[in-house]
Order: structure tokens, then C-alpha cells, then sequence
């Protein structure tokens, strides 16, 4: 089971950097100062891999779980 831990870690890492990548993004965006329809664009963008980010990041930390239930 120490495998499940590991890569259930390794998930969770990614996801995490997927949520950062989003705040960067959105803060390049910021400073930008793009207009309306610029901004929404680039807000669509990064909620879709902001929602990805998160669903993976709990999927690693099911698999941590799990894999500390069953080890």
C-alpha cells in the first residue's frame, strides 16, 4: 500500500501547483489590465484548470487515505 501513499501524494503535489499556476494567472491578468471581455477569457480558462486542480488534489488525498487505511 505504500505505493497507493505515494502516488496519492505525488496527485495531490500536482494539484496543488495547478492551484498556484491559477493564482499566478490570475494576478498576471490583474496587472494586465485587460479589459472586460479580456478578463473573462482568461477567468474561464483558469476556472476550468482551477476546478481540475482541486478534484485532483482531493483525489491524491483520498489515496493517501486510503492507502493509510489499508497499509
Amino acid at each position: 500500500m505504500a505505493a497507493l501513499i505515494w502516488i496519492g501524494a505525488a496527485m495531490t503535489l500536482v494539484g496543488l501547483a495547478g492551484i498556484v499556476w491559477c493564482i499566478i494567472a490570475v494576478g498576471r491578468a490583474r496587472k494586465a489590465g485587460l479589459d472586460e471581455d479580456g478578463m473573462k477569457g482568461v477567468l474561464r480558462r483558469v476556472v476550468a484548470v482551477n476546478l481540475g486542480a482541486f478534484a485532483l488534489s482531493a483525489l491524491g488525498l483520498g489515496a493517501v487515505v486510503a492507502g493509510l487505511l489499508l497499509g
